[in-house]
């Protein structure tokens, strides 16, 4: 690296130190490239959607940073897709054999072609006869289309293998995506959750809350309406939940039909009062499938709401969470609990 270069890398660096404490944000490797690369200002794209991020949520969760890095920054070489990379690999062989295939016809065509030409010559010969000139032109036709093959082979073989590769590229597209977010709601999905969850935790110095929330007598829905339209409303519940996610606030899908949000920032009464704004919301929800002339109203979900207690792991939290949730069901379901919201 050019002295040049060095110093710009150390400045580089000194802006990036900064930002991470600022939003507290882990220093691990991943991280350090993430904002070096936002610092230095060479991607615009991952720039506006870092930005986004800290605008939304006052920070950069892992789940963010990750889908980030994967987007912006890691070397596809470095992905664990090992079958996408057999995939390429083979069409790489398969390409290079048909390349090496078609230079070997294409050289045998042109010492052909060459003593072809040099044949041509003796036409002016005024003793050849008639036989003679139509077989010279007869194998070098014969030669024009052996080459013709091979080179329309090749390219077949790299119109399929285009082809091949947008696939890979689409799938490999949906499998990072796939790895935070839900497919059925476009949640963030459990994994996320336990990701931001431990990050939160070690860096919550004003205090932050967690709500579970599980949709009430879901599996009669299911079992009347069929998973069809089971479907349709928990992409439903999602949207309208998502819709009061605001200041930093995330949702999460947990399992099944149960939703996780993280509030940080905040204290158990204002998880409560967004936790019951989320509860009144879902009694508006009304599904409908046309087809079947079917329709499924009356949904409710019950929630429970736990601040955070400094130094508690986020197991703890979470059952003492779950355990308000199902306080809440057993006392009739669609209620928040705690009902005041006392800690």
């Amino acid at each position: 690296m050019t002295p040049s270069l060095l110093q710009q890398a150390t400045v580089h660096l000194k802006r990036a130190l900064p930002l991470l404490f600022k939003y507290r944000i882990p220093p691990t490797p991943t991280n350090y490239a993430l904002w070096y690369t936002y610092v230095s200002e060479q991607n615009e794209q991952l720039n506006a959607q870092l930005e986004e991020a800290l605008a939304h949520y006052h920070t950069c969760p892992p789940s963010i940073a990750a889908l980030l890095y994967q987007q912006h920054i890691q070397e596809p070489g470095q992905l664990d897709v090992l079958q996408l990379r057999q995939n390429m690999e083979a069409m790489a062989d398969e390409l290079s054999l048909s390349l090496k295939d078609t230079r070997t016809g294409a050289a045998e065509f042109r010492h052909k072609l060459e003593g072809h030409l040099n044949n041509l010559s003796l036409l002016k010969q005024p003793n050849l006869s008639l036989e003679q000139m139509l077989a010279m032109v007869k194998m070098l036709v014969q030669n024009s289309e052996e080459i013709i093959d091979s080179t329309q082979y090749f390219s077949q073989q790299l119109n399929k293998a285009q082809l091949e590769i947008e696939s890979l590229r689409q799938r490999l597209s949906s499998a990072e995506r796939d790895v935070m977010y839900d497919a059925l709601t476009g949640c963030l999905n459990r994994r996320a959750f336990n990701l931001d969850i431990a990050a939160l935790l070690q860096s919550a110095p004003s205090g932050c809350c967690l709500i579970l929330a599980d949709i009430d007598h879901f599996k009669d829905v299911n079992d009347t309406y069929g998973h069809v339209l089971g479907d349709q409303v928990l992409k439903a519940v999602a949207k309208r939940m998502q819709a009061h996610c605001r200041d930093g606030s995330k949702l999460y899908r947990f399992g099944g039909e149960e939703f996780a949000v993280l509030v940080p920032d905040s204290q158990q009464p204002i998880a409560r009062q967004l936790a019951d704004a989320m509860r009144r919301s879902l009694e508006k929800i009304s599904v409908r499938d046309r087809q079947q002339n079917l329709n499924v109203g009356n949904i409710s979900a019950s929630f429970g709401v736990c601040e955070w207690h400094p130094h508690e792991p986020p197991a703890s939290l979470i059952e003492r969470t779950d355990k308000r949730l199902y306080e809440a069901k057993r006392l009739g379901r669609n209620r928040v609990i705690p009902i005041n919201g006392a800690r």
